[in-house]
C-alpha cells in the first residue's frame, strides 16, 4: 500500500530538507575557515554599479583582507533579491530604497548624477543644468527592467510624461548613442570618470538640488559572513571618493 504525506507532513519534510542543507553550510563554512582560514564571500551588483566599483574594490580587498575569496557577479535587482533570500550570494550592492523582509542594508556612499550631451547640442555652453530643462528633451535610458531608470525618475522631476524617453541595454550602449546624437542621457558619476571620456561627449553637471542616488550594501540578517561583510563595507567606504570622483 502506498503512503500519501498530509499537507502539514510535506511542509515538515520540506523544512527538514532546508535543515539539512544549512547544516552542511555550516560545516562547509567551518571545515574551509578551519584548514585554510579562506572565506568565499559571493556578491550581486547591479549593471549600472558593477562596472565602475568592481575595478577599485577587488585588489583593495585582495591586499587588505587575503582571507576573503571574493566573487562577483551583475544582475538586475529583482533577481538578486531572489538570490539574496536563497543563499546563492552573500550580499548585494544595489541603490536605495530596498526593502525586503529579513534583509539589512548598510549604505555606502551618495552618488550624484550628471548629464551626457552630444557635442552638438545647443547645451554645449552652458556650465549646469536645471533638473526641469529635462522635460523637453529625448532621454536615452536603460530599458524597466534596470531600477536605475525608476531611480533617475525620481530623483529628476523634469522627467515626465512629457518627455521623450528612448531605452538601452546597457550604460555603455547609451553612452555610444548619445555620441551618436541620437538624445541626451543621465549617468551615475562613476560613470563619468575621466577613463570614460568620449570626445563626442559633454558631461554636464546639475544644478542645486543635485540628484543622486544611495548605494548599499544588502545582506541577510544574521549572515555567517557578517565579519568578513564588514570589511569589504570598509574597503568601499575607503575609497568612496576615487569611485565617485568627477
Amino acid at each position: 500500500m502506498g503512503i500519501s504525506l498530509t499537507t502539514v507532513g510535506e511542509k515538515i519534510v520540506n523544512q527538514a530538507q532546508i535543515v539539512l542543507e544549512e547544516v552542511d553550510k555550516i560545516k562547509a563554512i567551518s571545515v574551509v575557515e578551519r584548514n585554510t582560514q579562506q572565506v568565499e564571500v559571493k556578491i550581486g551588483l547591479i549593471y549600472s554599479i558593477a562596472p565602475y566599483l568592481l575595478p577599485s574594490i577587488i585588489p583593495l580587498v585582495k591586499n587588505s583582507s587575503p582571507e576573503i575569496i571574493l566573487e562577483a557577479e551583475e544582475d538586475i535587482t529583482t533577481n538578486l533579491v531572489k538570490k539574496l533570500e536563497e543563499g546563492s550570494i552573500d550580499a548585494a550592492i544595489i541603490a536605495l530604497p530596498f526593502d525586503v523582509p529579513g534583509i539589512e542594508t548598510q549604505p555606502l556612499y551618495d552618488e550624484p548624477f550628471k548629464v551626457l550631451i552630444p557635442t552638438k547640442h545647443p547645451w554645449n555652453n552652458k556650465q549646469k543644468i536645471n533638473a526641469k530643462e529635462l522635460k523637453n528633451e529625448k532621454i536615452l535610458l536603460l530599458d524597466n527592467t534596470h531600477c536605475f531608470s525608476m531611480q533617475v525618475r525620481e530623483a529628476c522631476p523634469g522627467i515626465s510624461d512629457k518627455a521623450e524617453v528612448q531605452a538601452g541595454t546597457s550604460l555603455e550602449t547609451i553612452r555610444n548613442m548619445v555620441a551618436s546624437n541620437l538624445g541626451i542621457s543621465i549617468l551615475p558619476q562613476s560613470a563619468t570618470a575621466n577613463n570614460y571620456s568620449n570626445d563626442l561627449i559633454n558631461i554636464l553637471p546639475f544644478e542645486s538640488p543635485i540628484p543622486f542616488r544611495r548605494v548599499a550594501m544588502a545582506f541577510r540578517r544574521g549572515s555567517s559572513k557578517q565579519s568578513s561583510l564588514v570589511k569589504i563595507v570598509k574597503s568601499i567606504t575607503s575609497v568612496k571618493e576615487k569611485i565617485i570622483a568627477s
